[in-house]
């Protein structure tokens, strides 16, 4: 853990909650302020010198704050140019991730558009946009390239991959955030003389709710973990990216989503589906980031093909070679 995170977790707490619900012009230049988007650029190349943790703690954040800003493409975005040693263009910088559309394209200033052949980074005046929505309404933009590239990347990583990361921890934050909203509304709603949390069946769905946050919660943390091992060269998690933890994690948002987001909406009832009432806000951007960068079925297979590879004595060593990189050496 790097020895800013606190700081950095209370600042985000604050300025998040503050820009969520503010549009895109107004609170894009708050956040770039705060120095969020060079968090894993190296503080040796001008950057904030974060690790992998401290994204998944922000992204839980900003789940959870339900910030509609585009802070995973940014940071992920300004790492890969530094890993590179490319200077990063002022504004922001999405992704065009294979057939995916680009969250934010519209308010690019540039975008990072992956192929067969590599990465490629182009500025705005080379892109145009079909606009869309994702389900809670945020631009998600399908690109149409016009002009020629800034400059090439040449990186073996697969910017789906990570991506998916983000929206895992992302989704972490939100999950949780929707179960404090449940804990709050059934032990303040009376019905036949007493409050809702009262009743057995209610207490039992909280449980169930509780416990698919909590596992996504710990998905997030264990890929989180697996990218600074990665990154730090450990042991089994050194060379390709941690793609097993990272599978794991994403296929466990689609679980989380399909089990607790029903049970959110059926304690709250129909206030749940209000626009003014925050509920619906966490989970319409749950069951987006569920399908974002590779959807249930693909990231089970992903898992599958690699739980399978070398049989079920070779998963085992997998496992522990994998775990046991993350632990200190006396």
């Amino acid at each position: 853990m790097s020895e800013a995170r606190e700081p950095l977790t209370d600042m985000a707490e604050g300025l998040f909650g503050d820009l969520a619900g503010q549009d895109f012009a107004a609170a894009w230049p708050r956040l770039t302020e705060a120095g969020f988007e060079t968090l894993l650029v190296p503080e040796a190349q001008g950057g904030f010198g974060g690790d992998w943790g401290d994204l998944a703690v922000l992204l839980k954040i900003a789940g959870a704050k339900r910030l509609g800003l585009p802070l995973a493409e940014t940071v992920i975005a300004r790492w890969l140019l530094a890993k590179a040693g490319i200077d990063a263009p002022d504004g922001l910088i999405t992704f065009a991730a294979q057939t995916h559309r680009a969250p934010w394209g519209r308010h690019a200033a540039a975008v990072i558009v992956q192929s067969a052949d590599g990465c490629a980074l182009y500025p705005a005046a080379a892109c145009t946009w079909d606009h869309g929505r994702s389900p809670a309404g945020e631009p998600r933009d399908a690109l149409t390239l016009t002009g020629d590239p800034l400059v090439t990347i040449a990186t073996a990583d697969d910017l789906a991959t990570l991506l998916g990361f983000a929206r895992v921890a992302e989704g972490a934050g939100a999950l949780e955030a929707a179960l404090t909203l449940t804990v709050d509304h059934v032990s303040t709603r009376v019905q036949f003389g007493k409050t809702l949390s009262q009743f057995q069946a209610v207490q039992q769905a909280l449980a169930l709710l509780a416990e698919e946050a909590a596992a996504l919660t710990i998905a997030a943390n264990g890929a989180a973990v697996a990218l600074d091992g990665w990154e730090q060269g450990l042991g089994a998690l050194a060379g390709a990216l941690p793609l097993f933890e990272i599978a794991a994690a994403k296929a466990r948002l689609g679980l989380a989503v399909d089990r607790g987001v029903p049970i959110a909406h059926r304690l709250h009832g129909a206030i749940g589906f209000t626009m003014e009432y925050p509920l619906n806000h966490l989970t319409r951007r749950l069951m987006g980031w569920r399908s974002e960068f590779g959807g249930d079925a693909t990231w089970q297979r992903k898992l599958g093909r690699l739980a399978s590879a070398g049989g079920s004595k070779a998963l085992w060593e997998t496992l522990t070679a994998r775990s046991d990189s993350l632990i200190p050496q006396g």
